[in-house]
């Protein structure tokens, strides 16, 4: 009985070492992966991502801008804020010939799209100008349906900066030509935190899973 108690001990002991060195290799991949993915996406956002309009060719590019929520807990969501205010400035400079909004509206209560083109439409932007992508569940989502939905292969995003370099990735792989405007960011790590996993997501997406939209459904003229 001595015999087998310690046999077994030996063996607990030994499975909980491996357990440990698995769990070890594994975190340290992960942690890889998360570093190539972040850094893939910064490298992708070198040189064409801009923060001052001035900056910004004039090419008359269509504009993608990036849904959230107008509000949170009732308060005015800071992001969605700084989006709209981006968008405009681009308007305003005669940097774009009109904007595809494109965000979720999977439910009858919630709709982004519709809450950024009246935002738009209120600082001045023609609503014919502006046509809502009711599918933009992701980020890449929006980017593959901006192709292949709209038929738009040059392309300005709007979103902060963390977000659009994700975006900017995202297009390179599916052979859109992007550039992008970075709208003002918000104070506070919780959304950049997220975007570290949100990029390995991306990393898998384009790269392994070869991902596709949730939607995509008959082709939309833009009309400008």
């Amino acid at each position: 009985m001595m015999l087998l108690s310690k046999f077994s001990t030996l063996s607990l002991w030994g499975f909980l070492k491996l357990a440990f060195f698995l769990t070890f290799i594994g975190v340290t991949l992960f942690l890889l992966l998360m570093w190539w993915a972040n850094s893939a996406a910064q490298e992708a956002g070198e040189g064409v991502l801009f923060n001052e309009v001035n900056e910004m060719p004039a090419e008359g590019r269509v504009a993608l801008v990036f849904g959230c929520a107008k509000k949170i807990n009732g308060n005015n969501n800071l992001y969605f804020k700084y989006r709209i205010e981006a968008a405009y400035e681009l308007w305003k400079a005669g940097k774009v010939r009109g904007f595809i909004v494109s965000g979720d509206n999977s439910c009858d209560d919630y709709n982004e799209p519709e809450d950024m083109k009246q935002s738009l439409i209120s600082k001045g932007v023609p609503a014919d100008k502006i046509v809502c992508d009711y599918a933009g569940l992701r980020t890449m989502d929006s980017v593959v349906r901006l192709e292949k939905i709209f038929g738009v292969s040059k392309v300005i995003l709007v979103s902060q900066k963390f977000h659009n370099e994700r975006a900017i990735y995202i297009a390179q792989k599916r052979g859109i030509d992007a550039i992008g405007y970075n709208a003002q960011d918000v104070k506070g790590k919780e959304s950049q935190n997220r975007e570290y996993l949100a990029r390995v997501r991306m990393w898998a997406d384009e790269n392994i899973l070869k991902t596709t939209p949730k939607y995509l459904g008959e082709k939309e003229e833009l009309g400008f």
